[in-house]
């Protein structure tokens, strides 16, 4: 068990949903961010806008989530293409890292795919993300992840918190030999002591406020719950489209 010191010098990444939350981040100390938008779903892939904004605005390191949906981490063809196009983007950007994960239906890892988007990284930094709280053996996955060349992996220790997930983090921390493990998933200042004595040397967490409120009493909910199904898929169906297209044509 470590002890608190003055040296203790933990990486502090701050996951940032906005160019306003980006700046906030650096103005308070914060090491490096992690860049995606939708945390309420956990967090899907930025605009190409953004991206380029907060690079422009930002010096601290930005690693940038890939990942084209919301829900489950297993990838059609097509959704697999436009995350190797926006790796490439932001390649051409000179983003710091990048942030993805692909599993198979069996919640292993999809190692063939695995291996070619981290072909495309190239020299960047890569963070395995939370689809690591899915798979079925993590720490079989931790020794494919560090064969592959995987810098980092985020993990709440496949738990609901952090905290809740401490003893895996610990021991999967204790197992690696190459991988840094990033603990994320409610890590506030009244639990941060906890990972600060286990000695991790990074940890993750978004810090966010409400603001710009809005009154929209008697406003009817953009919100739609029934295309957040995690372990589903929405996708636009080609009959469905087909036969009001004729209907109306």
């Amino acid at each position: 068990m470590g002890s608190l010191t003055k040296d203790n010098n933990m990486l502090i990444e701050v996951c940032c949903n906005s160019l306003e939350s980006a700046i906030n981040a650096e103005r308070a100390g914060a090491d490096r961010i992690e860049l995606c938008v939708a945390l309420g779903v956990g967090g899907v892939t930025p605009s190409h806008g953004l991206i380029q904004l907060v690079k422009q605005e930002v010096s601290i390191p930005i690693h940038v989530l890939i990942r084209p949906r919301s829900g489950h981490f297993v990838y059609s063809e097509t959704e697999f293409e436009v995350m190797l196009n926006d790796i490439r983007f932001c390649r051409e950007m000179g983003v710091e890292g990048i942030v993805s994960g692909i599993l198979n239906r069996d919640h292993t890892l999809d190692m063939e795919r695995m291996k070619i988007m981290i072909g495309q990284t190239g020299s960047l930094h890569f963070t395995f993300h939370r689809a690591f709280d899915w798979v079925a053996n993590p720490e079989t996955s931790l020794l494919q992840l560090e064969d592959m060349g995987v810098n980092t992996i985020l993990t709440s220790g496949q738990q609901a918190t952090a905290s809740q997930g401490i003893t895996l983090l610990k021991r999967l921390k204790a197992k690696s030999t190459k991988i840094k493990i990033m603990p994320g998933g409610g890590i506030r200042i009244e639990n941060i002591v906890d990972f600060m004595k286990a000695d991790f040397e990074v940890i993750h967490f978004s810090g966010t406020t409400f603001t710009n409120t809005v009154d929209i009493e008697h406003k009817i909910s953009m919100n739609s719950q029934k295309h957040l199904v995690e372990s589903q898929v929405a996708v636009t169906n080609e009959q469905t489209v087909r036969q009001l297209v004729r209907f109306v044509k």
